[in-house]
């Protein structure tokens, strides 16, 4: 304590003089130091002259080690002159990069440092705020860092830089500079590669669409992002008329044209999935480590899988064009890990505007296929039973306050009465799935469905009971994750594409580790082990199960698909699998599994036309595709049926109402039998089945309708009811008015 007496009483008798003197030595030191530190490995700026560091390529090995693409900087970029532009080209990269390019003096203060500092303080992210001339500099001269150090290092080379050159040259080097996607580094290649013509022969709306891929290159890829990239350049173009670079007239006419891209031209295999990776690289990596990092990238494709399936593809759409389809999509996964072991995102991917258009990836709207879901969330809530009775009858859903009902019908457009969820969701009927989803409710579907990882059902309110017959957009990648749960006794489990990645030195960064990962898939695999699947539990074992085995029952979905349809594959009776159409033709699904594969098939056209009412079946569309791929993944392995669990017990049961053979009812002990599985706990309800006079027509057999007093007399009926309607077991139903459903 006297020690910082003392220095206190000396402290206060400093005078001002020297306290400003001290401060100002002080603040001095602190500068010295850190402009020591800052600018002793600070890159000279006339590197820019020779185009940077030197940079290695990435590449990517499918799981067989075949070479399937290499990521690289483009050494021989070809250099172009600013004169050679077209004035519009640095127009649009001025104004969608760095509006006040001609302004600043290498930093902009106001626009980008102010702004900077506040997303780092407020927001605690370090934020770009940078001009022309820091990206130059960041993409030339410095790491990809996002620290505090790099960023003061930009911006006092950004400020040397303005000093050595002018403004035209700084702009002619970031042209001749930056990358454009894929191996397009600078103005000249990327024109060549969109647009197969030199730069100086660009138009306006080509101008504009290049100038806005710097920013990001795979988000607003024309290849694999279409929307994207309109979206993009439409900005580019309001922000040059905002900018008064170019008028109204010029601005409507750019949008209004409409942009022809040459294929890629580079040596690729399994691009949709390539690009799939390289966008998941750059996410986690940064363009410039993926570029120029030279990573090794070891993925999950099988590359014979791969060829197979596009080979497939190819062939059976080629069958298919008088049905008026144009394209299609194959996914093939291991259940047990998420692996990719093949996407094929379109038919061409070199072939024009749409071929590298990633259907795997979209949002397309399911049709039946999802119904899966929906009879497995009610199974594991305990509402129903796969023997649990629904009137297939024509009827027309509303809610209260809802002035028109929603009225589904069968694909083949005929009601079949009592039908027990088995034959229900195996034949693929309507009325019932329809109802189903009443019973679970559509709030609770939704968030059901987010458990499975479907993640584009988001508000409720938006849907309605059409949501199980296909009305809300999936993508085909989240359906994978979302079936997963089935062959994996209720587990979900997310895809995965990387299996390992090591630097150019041969260190390893990533590497996936897991129980149930086996190098080679073509070899006969056994079952997996289920207690090492790791992921989140959605639905028990015996659901799981239940609807494993309702989805590969042959006999089951006989009525509508035949004993003989695409969707049993030869030898393999534990394949499951469900089809699906849209209603309005445009979207043909099919999904299946074995316990260790996993394959979808989507066939459809990318511009949502409909396609031949033939493929209603959901039969003759993706199902050949796809019974063709899981024959071929299928070859070398053991026929394994899913595994039923302790839970799961078995009954003989009435074939009219799902009851116990040995139940009261007189019905119950005349009915025929068959054997059905239930979840121990939760035995099948009894179905109201009773006798009761009722009001028929007396020519026709069919009951009356209310306050019809003509040409009907008072019989005994049989009557069944579910949970919504009731209906007349000996009565005729030909040409019978819909039932009203109310849904509460």
């Amino acid at each position: 304590m006297d020690f910082v007496r003392q220095f206190l009483t000396k402290f206060s008798k400093l005078t001002r003089r020297q306290l400003i003197i001290g401060l100002a030595g002080g603040v001095f030191f602190f500068f010295l130091l850190f402009s020591v530190y800052i600018l002793k490995d600070l890159p000279s700026p006339s590197r820019l002259d020779d185009g940077g560091a030197i940079p290695y390529s990435t590449h990517l090995y499918s799981r067989d080690n075949k070479l399937l693409y290499e990521i690289y900087h483009e050494q021989n970029r070809t250099p172009i002159e600013l004169e050679s532009l077209p004035v519009y080209v640095k127009q649009a990269t001025i104004s969608i990069e760095d509006k006040d390019f001609y302004k600043h003096s290498g930093i902009s203060v106001f626009g980008g440092v102010l702004r900077a500092v506040k997303e780092t303080v407020l927001k605690k992210k370090l934020q770009g705020g940078s001009t022309i001339t820091q990206q130059l500099v960041k993409s030339a001269l410095l790491t990809p860092e996002r620290t505090l150090t790099r960023k003061v290092k930009e911006m006092i080379l950004a400020l040397l830089v303005e000093r050595k050159y002018t403004k035209d040259e700084i702009l002619e080097m970031y042209l001749n500079q930056v990358p454009y996607g894929g191996t397009a580094w600078g103005i000249e290649e990327a024109s060549r590669l969109y647009f197969n013509k030199p730069a100086s022969k660009l138009t306006l709306s080509q101008a504009a669409l290049l100038a806005g891929l710097p920013q990001a290159p795979s988000l607003y890829s024309p290849y694999s992002n279409p929307k994207a990239a309109k979206n993009r350049q439409e900005q580019v173009l309001l922000t040059m008329k905002e900018e008064r670079y170019i008028t109204q007239s010029q601005y409507d006419q750019a949008i209004k044209t409409k942009l022809h891209f040459s294929p890629p031209k580079n040596q690729i295999k399994a691009p949709h999935f390539v690009f799939y990776v390289k966008n998941l690289l750059e996410k986690e990596y940064g363009l410039k480590t993926v570029q120029e990092g030279g990573l090794r990238v070891y993925t999950t494709l099988d590359y014979s899988i791969q060829k197979e399936a596009e080979k497939i593809l190819k062939e059976e759409l080629d069958q298919l064009q008088d049905y008026n389809v144009g394209n299609g999509a194959i996914l093939v996964t291991r259940p047990s890990t998420g692996e990719i072991l093949s996407m094929v995102g379109s038919k061409d991917f070199f072939e024009g505007t749409y071929g590298a258009y990633n259907v795997t990836t979209a949002l397309r709207q399911p049709g039946s296929s999802i119904k899966p879901l929906n009879y497995a969330v009610g199974l594991d809530r305990g509402l129903v039973t796969p023997s649990s009775v629904f009137l297939d009858m024509p009827s027309c859903f509303t809610a209260p306050g809802q002035p028109k009902g929603y009225c589904p019908r069968n694909y083949d457009g005929t009601f079949r009465g009592p039908v027990q969820l088995r034959f229900a969701l195996a034949n693929s009927l309507n009325i019932p799935a329809v109802k189903m989803l009443a019973l679970n409710g559509v709030e609770e579907f939704v968030a059901s469905a987010s458990a499975f990882g479907i993640t584009t059902f988001k508000d409720p309110t938006n849907y309605g009971l059409s949501l199980t017959l296909g009305g809300g957009e999936v993508r085909m990648i989240e359906m994978a994750k979302a079936f997963s749960a089935f062959p994996n006794q209720g587990v979900v489990k997310d895809t995965l594409a990387i299996l390992k990645i090591t630097d150019r030195h041969g260190k390893i960064l990533y590497q996936y580790q897991d129980a149930n990962l086996k190098q080679n898939v073509q070899k006969a695999l056994g079952y997996p082990s289920f207690l090492a699947i790791k992921g989140k539990r959605v639905i028990s074992q015996a659901t799981a199960f239940l609807i494993s085995h309702i989805l590969l029952d042959n006999n089951a979905r006989s009525a509508a698909f035949g004993t003989g349809s695409f969707l049993v594959v030869s030898g393999k009776t534990g394949v499951s699998v469900k089809t699906g159409t849209t209603d309005d033709l445009r979207d043909n699904w099919t999904i299946g599994y074995s316990p260790n594969f996993l394959t979808l098939v989507w066939v459809g056209n990318n511009d949502n036309k409909p396609m031949n009412p033939y493929l209603t079946s959901g039969v003759t569309g993706a199902a050949p595709i796809w019974n063709k791929v899981m024959r071929k993944v299928l070859a070398n392995q053991p026929d394994l049926w899913p595994q039923k669990p302790d839970t799961i017990l078995g009954h003989e049961i009435c074939n009219v109402t799902g009851n116990f053979k040995n139940d009261a009812s007189e019905i119950d002990k005349e009915c025929g039998t068959r054997f059905e599985y239930y979840i121990d706990g939760l035995a099948p309800k009894s179905v109201d089945v009773y006798k009761r006079k009722v009001f028929v027509e007396k020519d026709s057999n069919r009951l009356a309708k209310p306050g019809q007093t003509e040409n009907v007399e008072e019989q005994e009926k049989i009557i069944i009811k579910d949970q919504f309607s009731e209906y007349c077991l000996d009565c005729s139903h030909e040409g019978e008015s819909p039932t009203t459903v109310i849904i509460q």
